[in-house]
């Protein structure tokens, strides 16, 4: 239920209908779950858009009233102190003064918050086994969605969401992918697509984090139904996004998977080879079990080696290229200029979704372009719980690893809990 009172200064116009169009106006923005996430990553990028006159938050919605409250104060006390930072500055009453208009309304029930705020954009940030739920609620509602990673736990969920989509000019649901996001991406998706480079090779793929026992004493860390995967899905998916989104897409998967430390259902660590459309072929590591911690790409071009080596984002300095022997310095060092530094970040995909919004065109990481990700984990399973080569396209509707990643894999599924008393019983006899 939407908590009764109205703060301070909220803005008391009729919120627009779905559809409404976006040109003239701030996009209205609602947030679904205030803890890390949002606060960390997600305010500060609707704080700087919302001051460049762009968004505004209307509402936060989580379980907890606490938090969806604390959330909501935090951005009016941030949001008044810049407007007031503005005019001291000499900058005039309005500077600023869009940011601090209309404070947002906490919630704890979605479909409430829906029907009074009528959001624009809808930012969630829940644990994966709620993405599906809320995602088609906002959709339903007329609101543009970014859902943060994973998506949701299985191809088939990815699939019911498409279907709820608008089909000409949205709403769309697109997924948080902020490291495709970015001066440095932007720079090298570029030479790669013209083959400036030459063509690309060989590549590898590396999300090598560490996570210690403690981590996994979280109940729903380690879970199939909870959190969807392991480093793969949840790790890992952002180096793999980031590769398919360098070089295009793949055409098969070969992997390995295993639990090597952590007593959880899901893997703790998986390696695959993977065959690009384009004839590259690449390795992927994903692990929870590197105490020196890094995620890195490198591709191997016939005429120069590109690498990324950073942790969790990248600046323009993160990227290294290195020419062939042959090629001519002057080419050499154009091939260095990234242009103005301009981090990964939720920021900067943030800024790219907006612009797709106003536009009523599809924005990346949606649709086909975000789900290569996701199938790309699902085969990558697939793979390594059948010891068989997996091919794009192949999991659909009726494979066992369309409607779970876990595939219900002997060894790997969850195992219920009538199965388990039964399995103690036979080991007691």
């Amino acid at each position: 239920m939407a908590t009764s009172e109205t703060a301070p200064g909220t803005d008391q116009r009729p919120a627009p209908s779905p559809g409404a169009p976006l040109t003239g106006r701030r996009i209205r923005v609602a947030v679904i779950g205030t803890g890390a996430i949002a606060r960390d990553s997600h305010l500060p990028a609707l704080a700087r858009l919302a001051e460049e006159g762009e968004t505004q938050l209307v509402a936060a919605v989580d379980i907890a009233a606490e938090s969806a409250e604390d959330f909501c104060a935090t951005v009016t006390a941030t949001a008044a102190a810049a407007a007031t930072e503005a005019v001291g500055a000499g900058a005039g009453a309005g500077a600023g003064a869009g940011a601090a208009a209309g404070a947002p309304r906490a919630y704890t029930d979605l479909d409430v918050m829906l029907q009074e705020q009528r959001p624009d954009l809808v930012i969630v940030c829940t644990p994966p086994t709620l993405h599906r739920d809320q995602t088609v609620a906002a959709l339903r509602a007329g609101a543009w969605v970014w859902c943060e990673k994973p998506p949701v736990p299985s191809l088939a969920d990815f699939d019911a969401v498409e279907a709820e989509e608008g089909k000409e000019g949205g709403p769309y649901a697109s997924i948080v992918f902020q490291h495709r996001f970015g001066s440095g991406t932007r720079h090298v998706r570029r030479l790669l697509d013209q083959q400036a480079m030459g063509r690309p090779l060989v590549a590898h793929c590396q999300t090598t984090w560490y996570r210690d026992t403690a981590y996994y004493t979280v109940p729903w860390r380690g879970r199939w139904q909870t959190e969807g995967g392991g480093p793969a899905m949840g790790h890992g998916i952002h180096q793999m996004d980031l590769l398919l989104d360098l070089l295009g897409p793949w055409s098969e998967v070969r992997a390995m998977a295993g639990r090597l430390v952590h007593d959880v259902e899901t893997e703790d660590v998986s390696t695959a080879l993977v065959r690009f459309a384009n004839g590259a072929m690449a390795t992927v590591v994903n692990s929870v079990l590197s105490p020196d911690e890094v995620s890195r790409i490198r591709i191997d071009c016939e005429r120069a080696t590109v690498e990324l080596t950073h942790l969790y984002g990248h600046r323009n300095d993160n990227w290294r290229i290195r020419p062939a022997r042959d090629v001519p310095d002057a080419e050499a060092a154009a091939w260095q200029d990234f242009g103005a530094d301009m981090p990964s970040s939720h920021l900067e995909q943030l800024r790219e979704l907006v612009a797709s919004m106003r536009a009523g065109e599809r924005p990346r990481s949606s649709g086909a372009d975000g789900r290569t990700s996701l199938e790309l984990v699902a085969a990558l399973y697939k793979s390594a719980f059948t010891d068989a080569t997996v091919r794009a396209g192949e999991i659909g509707p009726g494979d066992p690893f369309y409607s779970a990643m876990h595939g219900d894999a002997p060894g790997w599924a969850p195992v219920l809990l009538g199965e388990r008393a039964a399995s103690g019983e036979e080991a007691a006899a």
